[in-house]
């Protein structure tokens, strides 16, 4: 199948298929063939991949064994001085 230029680069920024179709006028099921083509997902999916490449600190689907999602570094080293406070019973700092 030749996909016509316009097409591909819009699919590529991310638009969807009926956004797509209104731009360019044509049918949104061309666009769709285009993108079945491109091997790309649909539109919705690839804005949620290009979503997730941004870094969040996060790994994405994780599910520890608690049920609580790790903490942040900051909140780890804030964890790591109360405890150390604690131990040498400096009680000022632990609170």
């Amino acid at each position: 199948m030749k996909i016509r230029a316009d097409i591909a680069a819009l699919i590529r920024e991310g638009h969807t298929n009926a956004s797509i179709a209104v731009r360019v006028h044509c049918h949104m099921e061309t666009v769709a063939r285009a993108r079945r083509a491109l091997r790309l997902p649909p539109a919705d999916q690839l804005g949620r991949l290009y979503a997730e490449a941004v870094p969040t600190g996060r790994v994405r689907n994780y599910r520890p064994p608690a049920g609580r999602m790790p903490s942040s570094p900051a909140q780890q080293a804030a964890n790591r001085a109360t405890l150390l406070a604690a131990l040498r019973g400096d009680e000022s700092d632990a609170a």
